[in-house]
């Protein structure tokens, strides 16, 4: 029997209605303000800052994008970043990645103000979730973990394996998993035998960004698969498309399967905006 598909939309939808009240009650105090910075012609960046401004307006966010030049020294963009900390009608800060090679995206980003940081990378936010403190951890860490929840398993003793060990989504997912008690293995580039632990685990959550990589003799059948990798591949018309790391295959195996496109990618946007308000509100309670 094919898994069950859990769509992000309808998760997203309804993070997003929840948030209208909270930014409603800031609006007087502290509106939520976001400035997304854009460094170079990156057309996956630019995108991702078209899908910003859309929630934003959606959702009654102030929303602004700064487009700097590929040239721009660092020492002028730690200045701006300074200016955008120190002003208060901005209550968010997010840097577009990838950057330009001279740039040191980790600098910039650990300089943006911890309560301005909705992307959740600052050291201080990371740091925050090792107290499971979700109130600025990274987007996609708290999506994946919100589409778990959506689909009913049970954490508590669960045997949980993530592909992948980044800071914005391996790394944090796995701490904030295991505030819930579940058993968490995380597999890198240097694991032995990868598709071994995946075959023990009631969840397995990929986020290695390789194309096809979980293969569906990797899953336990019944597991929950979360598919976090957004790749984009040539079709053989020349086109190119989204996919995820999981193979298709893994429907047959799986007992539910998030999608790409369609999947844990909206419900990162929807976080974004919720990490937006989060820290407007924040922002709102220090200056009280």
């Amino acid at each position: 029997m094919a898994a069950r598909i859990l769509e992000g939309p309808p998760i997203a939808e309804r993070i997003k209605t929840q948030l209208k009240a909270q930014i409603s009650e800031l609006a007087a105090i502290r509106p939520p303000r976001l400035t997304a910075i854009l460094v170079g012609d990156n057309p996956g960046s630019k995108f991702y800052a078209k899908s910003q401004q859309k929630d934003c307006e959606e959702l009654g966010i102030g929303y602004q994008l700064r487009e700097l030049p590929d040239d721009i020294a660092q020492a002028e963009l730690l200045e701006m970043l300074s200016e955008l900390n120190a002003d208060a009608a901005v209550t968010g800060i997010i840097l577009l990645v990838p950057v330009p090679k001279h740039l040191n995206a980790r600098l910039l980003q650990a300089a943006i103000a911890p309560e301005k940081d909705v992307d959740g990378v600052h050291p201080a936010n990371l740091g925050c979730v090792v107290r499971a403190d979700r109130t600025l951890a990274p987007c996609t860490a708290q999506a994946a973990v919100a589409v778990i929840e959506e689909a009913g398993v049970e954490l508590k003793g669960a045997e949980v394996v993530i592909v992948g060990h980044s800071e914005i989504v391996g790394k944090p997912t796995a701490l904030l998993l295991m505030e819930s008690l579940a058993t968490v293995t995380v597999c890198h580039i240097e694991t032995r035998d990868t598709a071994a632990h995946c075959r023990t685990a009631d969840i397995v959550i990929s986020a290695a960004g390789v194309p096809g990589l979980v293969k569906a003799d990797w899953i336990k059948p019944g597991a929950l698969v979360v598919d976090v990798g957004i790749n984009r591949v040539k079709s053989e018309d020349g086109k190119s498309r989204v996919v995820g790391d999981v193979d298709p295959a893994v429907v047959d195996v799986a007992g539910i399967l998030t999608p790409v496109p369609g999947g844990v990618g909206c419900v990162t946007a929807a976080m974004l905006m919720k990490n937006t308000v989060a820290a407007a509100a924040l922002q709102a309670r220090l200056s009280a």
